[in-house]
């Protein structure tokens, strides 16, 4: 009999089997696909490998900014994919590694009991606790049904073996701003569509804002408060369908174990517990945000919690930081202003735009601004914006100050190295 039975192996049941090893857990992990889950496989990282060599590509064609004369680059999707494939391959047998001493078993997993799980229709494990971390997929939309051809889903797209002359991206969040830049770099005519006001709904309106304005600067057509079916989708070639991600937990037997579930997700309390004895949930499958960074920190929260009850974590901490690689970069941390203002602070705003940043004109990346939120009375740092170069790295440094109620006094007397980005921070905190 397992101490741990672990359903998904993606970053939240890749980090709770860590966190199994290091307390001496015996663990197995079940998982019906490859190791890495989503992030790995279909997300951050295949995505994140496709938009770093668009930024090569774009980066060679303006080397003569540099003094640099590059004989025109050319672009092979063919080799693009290959990398991105080995990528993936190296880093999954790096997960296997540091699993090490721990049962990985392929298959369906189904739950029969609190402490039973079958697998694939014939084998049964039983485990003294239960881990679900099952993860998410794309939305549909009943209109435009996945066919794999012309209507994709985020998951498609990132196996595309030619560029598609037109693009038609439904979904103006996260997804489908990082696929709009990626994929007008590439060479297609990119038309985005989102219904609400603002492209990146829920991020500070002044950089939705700037990433619409930076993005019809590149040719992509931007149709904002738009409904698609006002469209004529049989006018593109590819229509990418980006309109969020749901739970992937209709096939768990759930209600064998009576574990309740609201609006598609596993419904657990502050520690990740199930209504049902011994069981747990994490990720994607119980999260309202689903980022791989929360989710591994749930996957490690609820073994803890489970392994140790008098010491247990919660299950959303302090801070959760976002990252959007669009071009430029977005990062956010805790309140933006309109979220500040409505939850009852007076704020000071302090921004600093990228224009008046040395290493910024060293790179040449000068497009965008930084932004701080802090609460005028307390003068601690309550949320934090950027579009920019880095600004997914730079990002980090606010969650620090969040989580730890950080003054801007504090930071804005911290010393930054020069000649850096980072130096945009201080630098924000002196206007």
């Amino acid at each position: 009999m397992y101490d741990l039975a672990v359903i998904g192996a993606g970053w939240a049941g890749f980090n709770a089997g860590l966190q199994a090893k290091q307390l001496g857990l015996k663990t197995v992990i079940v998982d019906k696909s490859e190791i890495g889950g989503t992030c790995l496989n279909l997300g951050c990282i295949p995505t994140k490998t496709l938009i770093q060599s668009a930024r090569v590509f774009n980066l060679t064609k303006k080397s003569s900014v540099f003094g640099l004369g590059l004989l025109d680059p050319v672009l092979d999707l063919i080799k693009i994919q290959e990398r991105k494939d080995r990528i993936i391959q190296q880093l999954r047998l790096g997960m296997r590694f540091r699993l090490k001493g721990i049962d990985f078993l392929s298959g369906e997993a189904q739950l029969v009991s609190n402490q039973e799980i079958r697998i694939s229709g014939d084998k049964i494990i039983r485990a003294r606790n239960i881990l679900i971390a099952s993860g998410s997929k794309p939305c549909e939309l009943a209109q435009l049904k996945f066919d794999g051809k012309k209507i994709l889903s985020s998951n498609e797209a990132l196996f595309l073996k030619n560029i598609p002359g037109s693009l038609l991206i439904i979904g103006g969040g996260v997804i489908g701003c990082e696929f709009a830049g990626l994929f007008s770099v590439l060479g297609s005519k990119v038309t985005i569509v989102e219904k609400m006001p603002q492209l990146l709904p829920g991020e500070d309106k002044e950089i939705a804002r700037k990433i619409e304005n930076c993005f019809k600067k590149k040719g992509i057509r931007v149709n904002t408060n738009t409904d698609v079916l006002s469209l004529k989708p049989d006018e593109f070639d590819t229509i990418l369908v980006c309109i969020g991600r749901m739970p992937q937990i209709d096939a768990l037997g759930l209600d064998n174990l009576g574990i309740e579930s609201e609006n598609g997700r596993i419904v657990v309390d502050e520690y990740l517990r199930v209504n049902a004895s011994d069981v747990y949930a994490a990720g994607d499958c119980v999260s309202r945000i689903m980022l791989a960074h929360l989710a591994g920190y749930q996957g490690r929260a609820a073994v803890q919690n489970l392994a140790q009850p008098d010491n247990r974590i919660s299950a959303y901490p302090v801070c959760v930081p976002s990252s959007i690689f669009t071009d430029p970069e977005i990062g956010s941390a805790g309140l933006n202003e309109e979220e500040a203002v409505n939850k009852g602070f007076t704020v000071d705003i302090y921004r600093f735009d990228f224009l008046g940043l040395g290493m910024a004109r060293i790179l040449d990346e000068t497009d965008g601004f930084i932004k701080i939120v802090a609460d005028k009375k307390s003068g601690v740092v309550l949320g934090a914006s950027i579009i920019g170069p880095k600004a997914a790295e730079l990002i980090g440094i606010f969650s620090l100050a969040i989580a730890n109620s950080i003054t801007v006094g504090n930071l804005r007397n911290t010393l930054f190295a020069h000649p850096t980005l980072s130096e945009s921070i201080s630098e924000a905190l002196r206007n």
